[in-house]
């Protein structure tokens, strides 16, 4: 089914290319993308021999992750509304491939451009060209970001950084201990020891499903912490 007006108009806002696309290329993207809605924990893109487009995400939360050799899942950023999720589009990249997966973390809705009508419109267009190598390098950005997190950055000071950025406006997070690690790329049992620790410090408030942060200044103080590294 094509998709209405309303998304259109939504790609149109989103797609910084949409005023230069031709009016034969905006007709193929709208009678060939769909509006697919993903249940929380439903997969977007199951890995490198998945492709099936680009996903402009209408509403929602979804997270890319990559799996260790043991199975354990590193999340390697979020994305919510208006953002969109180039890896699932990834094979249209020769010399490309990546072993990432995309999942819902709660009910979420996407408009897929199938990748035979990307691949189309980046090999016709500049602009379309010009803004997957700009997404790509945001994403890099991102991974490398993370890598150095988790090779350069002491294990508190991490954390400290996790729970002040995903916290909500009433200081307050809700999730697993399970759930923070895998989206930090550790074990359960190092989460919890260190979030023991910032309670025994007055810095939060363990309760089932939730962690309460009550001491922002200290908080934020591991936080910043520079981390000395030997010569």
């Amino acid at each position: 089914m094509p998709l209405g007006k309303q998304e259109l108009a939504f790609l149109r806002e989103v797609l910084p290319f949409w005023g230069r696309l031709t009016d034969a290329q905006r007709e193929a993207v709208g009678q060939k993308s769909v509006l697919r809605h993903f249940p929380a924990g439903a997969p977007l893109h199951s890995g490198p021999n998945d492709c099936a487009g680009l996903y402009v995400i209408r509403s929602g939360q979804v997270r890319s992750y990559i799996l260790s050799e043991e199975g354990r899942e590193v999340t390697l950023f979020r994305l919510y509304e208006r953002d969109v999720c180039i890896f699932s589009a990834s094979c249209i990249m020769k010399n490309i491939q990546f072993d990432v997966y995309t999942q819902a973390v709660e009910d979420s809705d996407a408009i897929l451009i199938p990748t035979p009508v990307y691949r189309e419109l980046r090999e016709s267009s500049l602009a379309v060209s010009e803004y997957t190598g700009q997404l790509l390098s945001s994403r890099f950005s991102d991974v490398m970001w993370l890598l150095e997190q988790i090779l350069f950055m002491r294990f508190d000071r991490r954390l400290a950084l996790f729970l002040l950025e995903h916290a909500d406006g009433n200081g307050r997070l809700k999730a697993t201990h399970e759930e923070i690690a895998r989206d930090m790329g550790t074990a359960r049992e190092v989460v919890t020891r260190m979030l023991r620790y910032f309670q025994s410090e007055g810095m939060v408030r363990l309760s089932r499903g939730q962690i309460a942060l009550t001491d922002l200044k200290k908080l934020k103080k591991t936080a910043s912490r520079i981390q000395r590294r030997k010569s």
